[in-house]
Order: C-alpha cells, then structure tokens, then sequence
C-alpha cells in the first residue's frame, strides 16, 4: 500500500487543462470575457502635466494640412506676411504706373520704348531697343530717325531733326540723343531697312 502512494503524483487529482468544450461555448466565453489594455491615451493624458496636453491638443489640431495658417500663427509672423503682400502689391501697381508712362513700339522684331525730357528749349530723347521674346530673327543695322514737332494744321511748317542708330546682336541697348525744340507732343519716325513706323511722343 505504500508503494501505491508512492507512485502517485501530487497534483494528480487536479486538472491541469481545460475540459473540452464546443465552438459555440468558446465563442459566448469569449464575448463575456473582459480584456485589460495596459495602454489607455486618454488615461495617460489625464496624469499628464498641462503643458504635455497642451502639446497633444495643438499637434492634433494641426493634424490637417493648411498652408496659410502656419503663415498667421502668431502677430510677428501676421506682420511679416502681410507686410510682403503689402511690397508686391506696391512693385506691381509701379510697374504698371511705369508702363503707362512709357510708348512701346516693335520694329522688325525689336522691341522700342521711348522716353524723354524737355530742357531748355530742347528735348532729350532716350530710346531702349530689346530683342523681342517672339521673334527669332530681330533686325540688325541702321536705322533712320525722324524728329518733328506735332503739326497743328497742314500748312504750317516744322522743323524736322534727322538721326540714325544701329542695332547690333545685343539683346538690350540704350540710345540717347537731343533734338532742337521742346514741343507738348512731337512725331518720331523709325525707318528700318524693310519696315518702318511713325508714332506720337509726349515728353515729360
């Protein structure tokens, strides 16, 4: 009798593993049994400093991208940006100012902008010649140049000054010359070697 105690295990009388049961009893198990997360964000945030929640709210809230809002964040970033709208809104309405004050003309491919000043009883005509965007082959060489006060009437006569340039392969060249009057308004005449063209020239 005693080696029959002998031979037996300590935790014999005990099951160590689950009875066998069905899928469907297993599936209703897992339903009522109640999992523990040891990770909880909102649970961590409550414990968290003010400034850590503070952190999370703002990188949440900028979760989405905006491009103007980083721009405005803050009163020095809003000043700076629209102190920069402010400066390409004033270069753009000087450059359209600019183009209002000044006669552009093309001439076989070249692109005339015609400026002046009256001084003392004469004119100072400065003539900017730039190689038009759209032409691939611009006029290079003489050109003629006529100047005349405006005509009231077909009778009267003017005085008519005469001078000449030349175009060479620069893309941008500057002409100046003076003319012997100084009229509100004057006729200029450009004569290239195969087209020509005559405008109005209010001086400053």
């Amino acid at each position: 009798m005693n080696e029959e105690k002998k031979s037996q295990r300590p935790n014999e009388n005990y099951p160590l593993s689950k009875p066998d049961i069905s899928q469907e009893d297993a599936e209703k198990a897992l339903k009522h049994e109640k999992l523990t997360f040891y990770y909880n964000r909102e649970q961590r945030l409550e414990k968290a400093p003010q400034a850590v929640r503070d952190l999370y709210k703002r990188n949440k809230n900028y979760s989405k991208f905006n491009l103007f809002r980083p721009l405005v964040a803050d009163k020095p970033r809003a000043i700076l940006f629209f102190t920069i709208l402010m400066m390409c809104a004033a270069i753009f309405i000087l450059s359209i100012v600019d183009k209002l004050g000044t006669s552009t003309y093309l001439l076989d491919g070249n692109r005339l902008e015609i400026t002046g000043a009256r001084y003392e009883g004469t004119t100072i005509i400065v003539l900017k010649k730039t190689v038009s965007s759209r032409s691939s082959r611009p006029y290079t060489g003489a050109v003629d140049i006529a100047v005349s006060p405006a005509a009231s009437s077909a009778e009267e006569e003017y005085p008519v000054f005469f001078h000449r340039v030349y175009f060479s392969m620069e893309p941008a060249e500057e002409y100046r010359f003076a003319v012997p009057f100084d009229d509100p308004e004057q006729l200029i005449a450009f004569q290239a070697e195969a087209s020509s063209i005559a405008v109005r020239f209010n001086p400053d």
